[in-house]
């Protein structure tokens, strides 16, 4: 296949970008000449640059005349701590619009965009592709925005459009501000680590799980909403706690240390039947295999005295 990403330089992006290398497809990648590469950097030899900035409207109606078989749009404004409530999002939005529209004229044939469980209504618990919408922040509500757009107008343009809702991913190359490398990372500089009591109930996948994910609904053409999740319920609790087991440093976890936010929902987890029945993805790793590979990555990479 001859697939067209966004967001290759992210964390989720440069899994797709690697996963799609493996599976030997014909990859383009959108990027701004001033973004960081060291996700990829060893795959920029094995994948075709378009230099382009996704929020200049002037050069995305100016793309390459290549008629893709996929677009993965990956790319949003995704920095920890801000991207809830950033006004990117809106620009985000528009841009995803502009990206889609002109790839339908260059007779691209399947689009599939990146959303998130936070479009749902999360005080429903277990949550399917049927389950009810309720944006809280900017973040989800653009997100949903913009797959109610393009699903109508997926039907007028002949383009297949398709929508996934991730929940929970770690793994390698992830940012360090967010809650697994914030755990490993402290505990392999033996730092204590703040946090809640940790009863929050989340669906986490690893990285790769999730990149295959995203590959099998392509590959299957599985067209509308589709949750990209373990479909297993674990604590924030456990996933710190499996952390320090394994580097035996348990007694730096400090739970409770710090309240519980306001708006922080107790239960999110994805009902995954849609993909595992539709397709042929099962998850290669559990909870302790890719914490554990993920633990190891570190180790190396705070070794080579890299931080992300």
């Amino acid at each position: 296949m001859k697939i067209l990403v966004t967001g290759a330089t992210g964390f989720i992006g440069s899994h797709i970008i690697r996963y799609l290398v493996e599976k030997g497809c014909e990859v383009y990648i959108i990027h701004r000449q001033e973004s960081n590469l060291w996700r990829i950097g060893d795959l920029v030899s094995q994948v075709q640059l378009i230099p382009y900035d996704l929020l200049n409207l002037a050069q995305i109606n100016n793309l390459p005349e290549i008629r893709f078989d996929v677009c993965i749009h990956s790319a949003w404004y995704a920095v920890p701590g801000k991207y809830l409530a950033a006004q990117e999002n809106i620009d985000f939005l528009n841009a995803t619009l502009a990206l889609a529209r002109k790839l339908q004229e260059l007779d691209c044939q399947h689009f599939i965009g990146i959303g998130s469980c936070f479009e749902y209504d999360t005080s429903f618990g277990y949550l399917s592709e049927t389950s009810p919408t309720k944006p809280q922040h900017l973040y989800s509500a653009s997100k949903l925005a913009t797959q109610t757009v393009l699903e109508q107008w997926a039907k007028i343009s002949g383009m297949k459009f398709s929508w996934l809702r991730l929940f929970y991913q770690y793994g390698t190359f992830e940012d360090q501000r967010r809650l697994v490398p914030a755990v490993i990372t402290s505990l392999l500089q033996q730092n204590p680590v703040k946090l809640t009591l940790g009863e929050q109930i989340r669906d986490f996948l690893h990285i790769e799980d999730v990149a295959a994910a995203i590959y099998t609904v392509a590959e299957a053409e599985l067209l509308g909403v589709v949750n990209i999740g373990s479909g297993q319920p674990v604590t924030v609790r456990e996933i710190a706690g499996t952390i320090g087991t394994i580097l035996d440093r348990s007694e730096l976890l400090e739970f409770g240390a710090i309240p519980y936010s306001p708006s922080d929902p107790k239960f999110i987890c994805a009902n995954n039947s849609r993909l595992r029945q539709e397709t042929n993805w099962t998850p290669r790793y559990t909870l302790e295999t890719g914490l554990g590979e993920t633990i190891e990555w570190w180790k190396k990479f705070l070794a080579n005295g890299k931080i992300s």
